[in-house]
């Protein structure tokens, strides 16, 4: 009988600079897992029939990047109600039965990272601020929710965008204006960053941040080695901090073992792995 070898990979059109092949190599590669996971630029043109061809070709499933997150909603046959809630999708899972399905870690990825991270974190005490509104604010909005926050406190530098990650979510969320972003954090719970301001290459984070407090988790996306302005302020002020680089971990943890029957452990080396440059 002829022995297959898994096969995932990550789609995008900047995959070149994801940390996912160098994660999920390092996985592989302590696990002794015979298998492989293939970065691949596909632009939107060709999109559906790359994602429709896969499965033939002996893919169990993959990552996806942006642009496609919300596109690739629309190619599945079967779509997960967090996905389907978010608007976007970080996974396909290739099936038996031929079904492409699509889903949603991120959201589970983020709170997981925090019960590590900031175990005293209660999210039923104090509401949660979160900066942006794309896709990954979209997940972080979900599983905020989902765990019992109150209330929802929201800032993006467009306001329309934040308005209609209002609108999907209800009365639990409140949209403030990007100006009373450092006002907005003041007694939060949690302070959420999902922008991309004041990671390497990107514009400074320039939000007011003298209402931090040491009772506040913190938690930004960024994956760099080094921290943004808001975590080393954050921890400065004696917060308990969650990155990107845990949060990445932690919502390919599922992803992984599905697709290579093996779980995976969160490591200092696999830490390394996701940050370096």
């Amino acid at each position: 009988m002829t022995q297959t070898i898994p096969l995932a990979g990550v789609i995008g059109t900047d995959v070149a600079t994801s940390a996912l092949p160098r994660l999920m190599g390092h996985w592989l590669g302590r696990g002794g897992i015979r298998g492989h996971y293939i970065p691949m630029e596909v632009g939107r043109e060709n999109l559906r029939g790359v994602v429709t061809t896969l499965p033939h070709m002996g893919f169990s499933g993959v990552n996806v990047a942006q642009p496609h997150k919300e596109t690739v909603l629309g190619i599945a046959d079967l779509v997960t109600d967090r996905a389907a809630l978010i608007g976007a999708a970080n996974t396909l899972i290739f099936r038996k039965d031929g079904k492409i399905h699509a889903d949603n870690t991120e959201g589970f990825g983020f709170i997981a990272n925090l019960r590590e991270t900031a175990p005293h974190w209660d999210p039923r005490a104090r509401f949660a601020a979160v900066l942006g509104a794309g896709s990954t604010a979209r997940a972080v909005v979900a599983s905020l929710i989902e765990v019992g926050v109150p209330e929802i406190r929201l800032c993006n530098r467009s306001r329309a965008r934040a308005e209609a990650l209002r609108a999907d979510f209800g009365a639990k969320v409140t949209v403030y204006e990007w100006v009373q972003a450092g006002n907005m954090i003041e007694d939060a719970g949690i302070v959420v960053n999902t922008t991309p301001l004041g990671q390497v290459d990107q514009p400074e984070f320039r939000v007011p941040l003298d209402g931090l407090a040491p009772h506040m988790a913190v938690a930004d996306v960024s994956v760099g080695a080094d921290d943004t302005r808001l975590m080393a302020e954050s921890r400065a002020m004696g917060c308990a901090v969650a990155d990107g680089a845990g949060m990445l971990q932690h919502q390919l943890i599922p992803v992984f073992e599905r697709w290579f029957g093996v779980r995976p452990d969160i490591t200092d080396q696999s830490r390394a792995a996701v940050q370096k440059a």
